[in-house]
C-alpha cells in the first residue's frame, strides 16, 4: 500500500503537485541558492500559488485545509527538495493553527485571509538568548497600561522573522505569577517602532531562510493583541501549537532522510568498484537496507502521531516520539549517505553534504531531543504506559 493511499483523492493530488514542484522547480536550482545563501523569493511565490500557506486555514478564511497526515507528507516533499522551504512555511502553519484554535473571531478575520494566500507570513518567537528550552524562565515582559502593552526583551533563533508580517510573541504579562507559566501570554505583534530585527544568525545549514535575533525596546502592542483575548493562557496555547511544530520538524527530517537515501541508492547502482556496482558489496548493501528500514519506521511513527492529532487527541508524547525518532534517523541516514558516496559525499558539488549539514537542525530545533525524552517519560508515567 502506498503511503498516499490513506489520503483522499484531493489530498493525494496536493502531495503529488508539491512533489512535481520539487522535482521540476526546486532540485535544478537548490544547490546554487544554498551555496550563495540566497532567499528563495521565486520559489516562495510559487509556494503561495500552490496554496501551501493556506493548508492549515479553514475555507471560510480563504484557506485550503488538509488533514495532518497530508500536511506531514507535503512537508516531507518540500524538505526532500530543500529543507529550508519546509522551514519557510513551518512556523507559519503553527501560528495559523494557534489562531484557528484560540484566536478571537476578530483576530481570525484580521489575519487568516492574508495568511492563507501567503501575502502575510507568520512566525513565532519563543526562544531567548539565555533561556533555550526553559520557556517558563523567559524574561520578555509585556506590561499593560491604558493604551495596551509595552514590550521589552529579546528573542533569538526566530526563523522568517525579518520577512514575517505577524509574530506570535510568547512573553510574560504577569512576571510575578506562580507557577511561572500562569503569567505567560501570546501577543500577536507586527513590525513597528521598538521592534528591531538585529541580525541574521550564521548557521551550519538551513541556508537561504533567515533566523534572527529580535529586540523589543518599549514596543507598543494594542490591548487586543493577546491571543484569544485573555492573559495567562499562552503557555498552554503554545504547548498545543508545538504538537504541530514537532510533527512538522519530524516530517522535515523524513524529507532530508529520503533525499539522502534516494541519492545513495542511485549512486550505489552507478558507481562500480572491484568489477561490480558498490551496492553489491555487503557493507554498502547493508547501509542501504538499514537506511530504508529506519526511514520507513520513522515515517509510520510520524503518520501515526499525525492521525492521532487529526482525531483531536492530545499528542505531546506521540509528536515528541516522532520528532525524536525521525530526527535521529535523518541524521544517521545523512551520515551513511556520506559514507556511501565516499569522497564525493564530502564535496560541495554533491547534495549529500547539504543533507549532512541540514539534518542536525531537526535534532535541536522545536525542543531538543533531550527535552523530547523528558516529555515522553513524564507522559508515560502520567498515562500509565502506552495504549496497545
Amino acid at each position: 500500500m502506498s503511503t498516499l493511499d490513506a489520503l483522499s483523492d484531493d489530498e493525494q493530488f496536493v502531495v503529488k503537485t508539491v512533489r512535481d514542484f520539487v522535482d521540476k522547480e526546486v532540485k535544478p536550482i537548490v544547490q546554487e541558492l544554498e551555496h550563495s545563501n540566497t532567499y528563495p523569493e521565486a520559489l516562495i511565490e510559487q509556494m503561495k500559488k500552490l496554496g501551501i500557506y493556506g493548508l492549515a486555514i479553514p475555507e471560510e478564511y480563504g484557506g485550503n485545509p488538509v488533514s495532518m497526515p497530508c500536511y506531514v507528507l507535503v512537508t516531507e516533499e518540500l524538505s526532500r527538495g530543500w529543507m529550508s522551504l519546509a522551514g519557510a512555511m513551518g512556523s507559519h502553519t503553527v501560528v495559523a493553527k494557534l489562531l484557528v484554535h484560540f484566536g478571537t473571531e476578530e483576530q481570525k478575520r484580521r489575519y487568516l485571509p492574508k495568511m492563507a494566500t501567503g501575502k502575510m507570513r507568520a512566525t513565532m518567537a519563543l526562544t531567548e538568548p539565555g533561556g533555550g528550552s526553559d520557556l517558563q524562565a523567559m524574561r520578555t515582559v509585556a506590561r499593560k497600561d491604558d493604551d495596551g502593552y509595552v514590550v521589552n526583551g529579546s528573542k533569538t533563533w526566530i526563523t522568517n522573522s525579518r520577512r514575517a508580517g505577524l509574530i506570535a510573541l510568547m512573553c510574560k504579562t504577569d512576571p510575578d505569577a506562580t507557577p511561572g507559566h500562569k503569567g505567560i501570554s501570546i501577543l500577536l505583534v507586527e513590525h513597528g517602532p521598538g521592534l528591531t530585527v538585529s541580525r541574521d544568525l550564521p548557521k551550519l545549514g538551513y541556508k537561504g531562510v533567515e533566523s534572527c535575533e529580535l529586540a523589543f525596546d518599549d514596543y507598543r502592542a494594542p490591548a487586543d493583541a493577546v491571543l484569544g483575548g485573555v492573559e495567562g493562557k499562552g503557555f498552554a496555547q503554545m504547548m498545543k501549537g508545538l504538537e504541530t511544530g514537532r510533527l512538522q520538524v519530524a516530517a522535515r527530517a523524513l524529507g532530508v532522510g529520503r533525499a539522502a537515501l534516494e541519492d545513495s541508492l542511485a549512486y550505489a547502482q552507478e558507481r562500480e568498484s572491484f568489477g561490480k556496482p558498490i551496492w553489491q558489496h555487503q557493507a554498502i548493501g547493508h547501509y542501504l537496507a538499514d537506511m530504508a528500514t529506519s526511514l520507513t519506521a520513522a515515517r509510520q511513527l510520524t503518520l501515526y502521531a499525525a492521525r492521532e492529532a487529526e482525531a483531536g487527541r492530545r499528542v505531546d508524547m506521540e509528536a515528541g516520539m516522532a520528532k525524536l525518532f525521525a530526527s535521529e534517523t535523518g541524521m544517521q541516514i545523512a551520515l551513511n549517505a556520506v559514507r556511501i558516496h565516499g569522497g564525493y559525499g564530502y564535496s560541495t558539488e554533491f547534495d549529500v553534504e547539504r543533507y549532512f549539514r541540514d539534518a542536525p537542525l531537526m535534532i535541536v530545533g522545536e525542543g531538543t531531543n533531550e527535552i523530547q525524552r523528558n516529555v515522553i517519560a513524564s507522559q508515560l508515567v502520567k498515562r500509565g504506559g502506552i495504549d496497545a
